[in-house]
């Protein structure tokens, strides 16, 4: 898979799962209450992680990528 089409696809994760956060915000309380353990458990873990793997992935992989003798170098 190509990195623009990675992007892309975390983008739109990203995108997906931070709507439902902004119902939750601008949603009557009363309402909301409800879908509380979804917004804490899959929405709002889902939108740090992709927003942090966008903004970090590529040390995360380059971390993960090199061979246990390269890292003490």
């Amino acid at each position: 898979m190509k990195d623009t089409t990675k992007r892309s696809v975390l983008r739109w994760i990203h995108i997906i799962f931070a709507l439902p956060i902004v119902g939750y915000i601008y949603g009557p309380p009363a309402e909301t209450v409800q879908y509380l353990p979804y917004f804490r458990f899959i929405y709002f873990p889902a939108v740090v992680l992709s927003g942090l793997w966008m903004w970090k992935g590529q040390v995360i992989r380059r971390l993960f990528s090199r061979g246990p003798d390269d890292r003490n170098a």
